[in-house]
């Protein structure tokens, strides 16, 4: 079995057995998520006319999100993930079905269609810390760092197909075609969970602790291992400070004057720089003085935008928006990497989930920041404000977080080469399911 694993470790990550059905379940499952949310969207609004029903349209999924993630997390590491992977996904396709069957009335039920939301809500909470945590338990640790970035590169192209699909979608066959193709996309991923082996997992342990001990067990071990505080808290914070998504509608219309045909090649400048990156990295991982290089791609992501901010050339704010994708799908792809070699097989649920739970509240946030500054201040002032502040915030952490500056190989991060956490009263045994 040894020699077997060896052999399939000297070839592409693609190849590796249970990977690319894996990757393409994965792939079918966000595909399915944003089709469906620009399908409900356009529908909800054109119901409506009210610019308060798509607030509430994201309300209805983020709230049980919110309050779900934390015993998700708990439950990840308790149980089977791939058990609970094919419950979410399966609860994701019955949704679907749900909002097909709703879309096939005459006059849309929005009161419905928020309730439908809100129980896909409570799976979403489910199924991002499960596929992280499932992950490291498909492929040996070897290959952890190719598996991820060509997670984080398929993912993304994803989030960029997926409204162009959904729209074309709905104009060929409307909501009934969109949901129908979503439910089939959730189901495809169900299926193929059954050719990925798991074959590193580590027993699962039954826990003794109390309920709200383990629930809140993730960000005890993050707030004691500085690698793992270091790494999820610059994301946070230099997303929440510099993120210039926002903003691009003002910058195409009033600073560049291209138009929406230019605003939609801003959109999809970082998204590309992002896909050629990850699918280098995909090809050749590296594993050599991945915490500096980590700084350092934060730091070029806060000056690209600092030349967006600045930039009244189209073609030269395309170009540091691509950079600034880039750079950030360099961090990301360390970020990850550093998150699941520092985090024990029977912490990775909980720790995910907070993790899931930052990236969504720093994303969230930091559009609200950037556009209440650019009331505030004005558009360029609030776009260069937010790349200083990322700029800020990374010297800050290097200075802050030697230890996470010292990390040379990614294995450094592994909870064999640094002091262990305090740890939840527990004792051996089967979890079942």
């Amino acid at each position: 079995m040894s020699d077997a694993i060896s052999s399939e470790s000297g070839s592409s990550i693609y190849r590796y057995p249970g990977f690319l059905p894996f990757l393409i379940g994965r792939l079918a499952s966000v595909c399915a998520l944003q089709i469906q949310a620009v399908v409900v969207a356009w529908q909800v609004y054109d119901a409506t006319r009210d610019p308060l029903s798509l607030a509430c349209v994201g309300l209805a999924q983020f709230i049980p999100m919110l309050l779900l993630l934390l015993p998700a997390g708990d439950l990840i590491d308790r149980y089977d993930r791939k058990r609970i992977l094919a419950v979410s996904w399966a609860v994701e396709a019955l949704c679907g079905g749900l909002l097909l069957w709703l879309s096939l009335g005459d006059t849309l039920n929005t009161a419905a269609i928020y309730a439908v939301l809100a129980l896909f809500g409570c799976a979403r909470a489910f199924t991002g810390p499960t596929l992280q945590s499932l992950l490291p338990q498909v492929v040996p640790r070897e290959r952890l760092a190719a598996a991820i970035a060509a997670n984080s590169m398929i993912m993304r192209g994803a989030t960029i197909a997926g409204p162009l699909f959904g729209g074309g979608l709905y104009a060929l066959g409307g909501g009934p075609l969109s949901y129908a193709f979503c439910m089939a996309a959730f189901l495809l991923g169900l299926g193929l969970l059954r050719w990925v082996p798991v074959r590193f997992a580590e027993p699962l342990k039954t826990l003794e602790a109390t309920a709200w001990q383990r629930f809140t067990a993730g960000i005890v071990f993050i707030r004691s291992r500085p690698i793992v505080l270091g790494t999820i808290s610059l994301d946070l914070f230099a997303v929440l400070l510099g993120g210039v998504v926002a903003l691009l509608p003002i910058y195409a219309q009033e600073v560049l004057q291209v138009g929406p045909e230019g605003l939609g090649a801003l959109r999809s400048a970082m998204a590309i720089g992002e896909v050629l990156v990850g699918l280098y990295l995909s090809v050749r991982p590296f594993d050599r003085h991945v915490g500096l290089t980590m700084f350092a791609a934060v730091a070029l992501f806060g000056l690209a935008n600092l030349v967006f901010a600045l930039s009244s050339l189209f073609w030269l704010s395309f170009l540091a928006l691509l950079v600034a994708g880039g750079a950030d799908m360099v961090s990301m792809y360390i970020r990850s990497s550093l998150i699941q070699f520092s985090t024990p097989d029977a912490m990775r649920g909980r720790v995910n989930a907070v993790n899931m739970l930052f990236i969504g509240s720093s994303n969230e946030l930091g559009e609200f920041r950037a556009g209440s500054s650019a009331a505030w201040f004005g558009t360029v002032p609030a776009a260069v404000l937010g790349a200083l502040c990322t700029l800020t915030v990374t010297g800050g952490w290097m200075w802050g977080f030697k230890s996470l500056r010292r990390v040379d190989r990614f294995e450094d991060a592994s909870p064999a080469a640094v002091p262990e956490a305090p740890a939840i009263p527990q004792h051996e045994g089967a979890a079942a399911v």
